[in-house]
């Protein structure tokens, strides 16, 4: 029986990208290739080859410890996460649809890679690594399309972030920018900064839509158009990476931490989410010679039509369809746990606490509603808001599946919608859920909740937990400069 290894590189029309690869090697003038996958953090990781080996690769793929998956990091008893030094190794398979050059060094390209066990393992071998959270958003995509008659995700992400200064010493030296909302001075301040991330953002398959400055120092939102969910994710990751550069470029640092400074808001990533059925793959060369693409077609396409079926179907226009209010009842019935993916580190709580700021503290929904963990942000589109910038895409992907299946499957009925500031609500009487508020918290409900759990299959949750647990410990084992503020002067 063939392993999940031998059917992927054996695929139906395979061969065909394979050679279409080389022709784009050759015509580009392509030298070398990234073969990139991601790490349970969302951190990109891989290896890189001469393009002369690029077909040896196709079909072999590359070996790389397993530990790779985890960031190859030590806990804090100097133990390897995840996985010893006495582990096998994956292999990485690239997958030819996913070519594209890069566009600050056109000698360079890079390829997603989906991730299997070893053909030599004696458990299981060649079978899908199940630490892979790209590949296993896939295949919970797929079974949810099969389970719900085609039903389909589509998200778009609104990536906060800021660009601050770099110091003489190479650490943070304030935000470029003022923390003026929306406004165009500020904005135009940055242009030279987000011109270049537009440019090479398009030039990589990224419909770019809209951009503000937000209402922290040196803060952008610059977003692009909704597609399938896992798209959407490579999109969102390749637009870190594109930031990444861009900063290197102009001696600056793209920070996607939540909250590096108090007293203004912190950068979130909310998720807009809506299923569908149907639809038809649309071709956008965005600006790029059609006859002349850096990369596959794949990266230029976008899901368009269809069937929304989170729009209403009745006259109130605020009030989703049947399917969008099972959806909502399933997310906000496990909206703790999802909050461990969403609010991925200690530093995400800084934004739940900070108040004043829209950060979202509680379980419930609403109506064009902030104050609430899930809004309805338009007819046919929900706002998932418990997220930040520093979330891994994947993960919190799978998990909305998740969570969304469970409401369907059990028709979970979200209550009625609190079109009330949440704080107002709850002066009246409301009893309202908190959202966890400490990642050992989120770590906990999720410990507690087996659905939210299936969106890590296989190894996938304990190396997550595992990785989080020992960041939250080294949080709370590390003396901080608020202990000697507070307690160096308190006796007697």
């Amino acid at each position: 029986m063939a392993t999940d290894i031998e059917k992927f590189v054996k695929a139906q029309g395979r061969d065909k990208l394979v050679k279409e690869v080389r022709q784009k090697i050759d015509a580009l003038g392509v030298e070398y290739l990234y073969l990139q996958f991601v790490s349970v953090t969302g951190r990109i990781c891989g290896k890189g080859i001469p393009a002369d080996h690029w077909e040896a690769i196709a079909e072999k793929g590359f070996q790389l410890v397993y530990g790779a998956t985890v960031n190859l990091f030590l806990n804090r008893h100097g133990d390897y996460l995840g996985y010893g030094p006495e582990a096998a190794e994956l292999v990485g398979i690239p997958e030819p649809e996913t070519f594209m050059q890069l566009p600050w060094d056109k000698r360079v390209a890079r390829l997603w890679c989906t991730l299997f066990r070893n053909r030599e393992e004696k458990k299981d071998p060649g079978a899908f690594l199940t630490a892979d959270c790209r590949g296993n958003l896939r295949r919970i995509h797929e079974q949810f399309k099969k389970d719900h008659k085609g039903l389909h995700l589509r998200a778009g992400t609104e990536p906060e972030m800021m660009w601050l200064k770099r110091g003489e010493d190479g650490k943070p030296d304030g935000g470029y920018s003022n923390p003026y909302c929306y406004h165009i001075d500020q904005f135009e301040s940055l242009r030279p900064v987000y011109m270049q991330v537009i440019k090479y953002a398009r030039m990589m398959g990224l419909d770019m839509i809209q951009g503000d400055h937000e209402d922290a120092p040196g803060q952008l939102e610059l977003n692009w158009t909704f597609d399938d969910v896992l798209r959407n994710a490579d999109r969102l990751t390749t637009y870190r990476q594109i930031c990444a550069q861009v900063a290197r470029e102009n001696n600056l640092i793209a920070c996607f931490m939540s909250k590096p400074f108090m007293g203004v808001s912190a950068s979130g990533c909310h998720h807009n989410i809506s299923l569908w059925t149907g639809g038809k793959e649309t071709f956008k060369p965005l600006g790029n010679d059609p006859k002349k693409l850096p990369g596959m077609k794949e990266n230029y396409s976008y899901l368009s039509g269809g069937k929304n079926t989170f729009m209403p179907d009745t006259k109130d226009l605020q009030l989703p369809g049947k399917v969008g209010l099972m959806s909502i009842g399933g997310i906000v019935k496990h909206l703790g746990a999802l909050t461990a993916i969403g609010c991925s580190t200690v530093n995400s709580y800084r934004r739940l606490w900070d108040t004043g700021f829209w950060a979202p503290v509680f379980a419930d929904w609403g109506y064009q509603n902030r104050t609430t963990g899930l809004r309805v942000s338009a007819p046919g589109r929900f706002e998932y808001r418990a997220v930040d910038s520093m979330v891994n895409p994947y993960l919190m992907g799978a998990a909305i599946l998740k969570a969304s299946d469970d409401g369907i499957r059990k028709k979970i009925d979200p209550g009625k919608p609190e079109n009330r500031n949440i704080y107002e609500a709850m002066e009246a009487g409301k009893l309202v859920k908190r959202l966890p508020m400490t990642l050992g918290e989120a770590l906990e409900a999720l410990r507690k909740d087996k659905e939210i759990q299936s969106a890590m299959p296989g190894e996938m949750f304990r190396l997550y937990t595992e990785y989080k647990q020992d960041e939250w410990e080294r949080f709370l084992h590390t003396t901080t400069q608020w202990d000697q503020d507070m307690y160096l002067d308190c006796l007697p």
